[in-house]
């Protein structure tokens, strides 16, 4: 681990922010080529893998950028300390409002009158991938602003913070790339098809993960914003789309339980090794 923090520490923190963004895609390719060894999953191992990713998203959330928001925003607006986290939540949730409102896309597990966004007669597996690619935005934008954060010295935020971040989504990526890919295949989609089409719903992190170390390098003052800004748009994800998706069926309870899981995963990734 001393290895890995001290090669991000001795690069650019905008390289680190892709690199570890990329890792985080790989590892949704990786959950993604599962369906060439498998063309059906049970729904309860679906559900658990969903709650397992919106406790991953919500651990994250609180401890790795709620926190490191509310510490420095004390540094830099001591006599206004808790406004910081409070508007950059409140607009990162209304920025995936707007997004989840006007991006046509289908949940899973959501039948096809249940479209969400503008009306389209884009196929169900496009829908779907869309859908994915809305809820990996604030992944991919939560690691680079965590990365351009310690790269500024941010008090509460570090590299091996950030790091502990990349590792607990590039986890949850893992099934979430299976859980993607995996109804498309059983929708009838080819294996190639169904996997690339898993993969590509991450292929948005490394973009946001630029975009996101990128303005909170040269522009210190919205560092608090942009942290909590990032975990009101994972935070709306999670309650918006990962926690309905996992409640349709009579495998609730297998959900909560990897709920549970995946905000443990993300808290002791998080305490030990940020």
């Amino acid at each position: 681990m001393q290895e890995l923090e001290n090669f991000f520490t001795d690069i650019d923190p905008v390289l680190a922010a892709f690199l570890a963004t990329t890792f985080t895609w790989l590892l949704t390719a990786a959950g993604a080529a599962l369906v060439f060894f498998f063309k059906t999953m049970h729904r309860g191992v679906l559900d658990g893998m969903l709650g397992f990713t919106g406790g991953v998203m919500v651990a994250a959330s609180f401890w790795s950028l709620l926190m490191p928001s509310i510490t420095l925003s004390e540094r830099l607006y001591p006599s206004a300390s808790w406004m910081p986290a409070a508007v950059g939540f409140l607009t990162g949730a209304l920025f995936l409002f707007f997004l989840d409102r006007k991006l046509p896309h289908l949940h899973i597990n959501f039948n096809d009158n249940e479209k969400e966004g503008i009306k389209t007669q884009l196929h169900k597996t496009t829908l779907m991938v869309l859908a994915i690619t809305l809820h990996n935005i604030p992944e991919g934008l939560a690691v680079g602003v965590l990365f351009g954060a310690a790269a500024n010295g941010m008090e509460g935020a570090t590299i091996a913070s950030a790091i502990a971040l990349a590792i607990g989504i590039g986890i949850q990526n893992f099934p979430e790339g299976f859980a993607v890919a995996m109804p498309l295949r059983r929708a009838g989609a080819s294996r190639l098809k169904s996997f690339m089409y898993g993969q590509l719903s991450a292929i948005v992190e490394p973009i946001a993960g630029v975009i996101g170390a990128m303005a909170v390098i040269y522009m210190e003052p919205i560092l608090p914003f942009a942290l909590s800004f990032a975990a009101g748009a994972m935070i709306f994800v999670v309650v918006e789309e990962v926690i309905p998706e996992t409640q349709r069926d009579k495998y609730t309870d297998v959900a909560v339980l990897g709920f549970i899981g995946g905000f443990l995963v993300m808290m002791i990734l998080d305490v030990a090794l940020g």
